[in-house]
């Protein structure tokens, strides 16, 4: 009778087990992973991004980039005004969502 428990009880620890691993298996495949692709994303669109390109920092701040450097990035955001700011500021879903709507308003 004792060895009925036994296996019944490790039946229980296997099922415990697979549930823990089935929620796992859905917080990487619907959290994790795509929020390390997005980020991967703008990681590549900060790299990529060149002199004269026009952006949007996540503050809604626009602007044209005049100067990169290794710390930094400097954008003009009218005839004379420049800002200096850290390179994880400039958002690439609003420059996309910008370029969009200014695509849109000309045509």
């Amino acid at each position: 009778m004792f060895l009925l428990q036994s296996s019944g009880a490790s039946g229980y620890g296997m099922t415990q087990l697979f549930f823990m691993l089935a929620v796992f298996a859905v917080l990487y495949f619907f959290f994790l992973r795509p929020q390390v692709k997005k980020q991967r994303e703008q990681e590549k669109f900060v790299t990529d991004i060149k002199t004269g390109s026009i952006v949007v920092t996540g503050s809604g701040i626009i602007g044209k980039i005049s100067k990169i450097e290794k710390n930094h990035v400097t954008i003009i955001t009218d005839n004379k005004t420049y800002l200096q700011m850290v390179h994880s500021a400039i958002s690439k879903e609003l420059t996309e969502q910008y370029v969009k709507a200014k695509n849109k308003q000309e045509s």
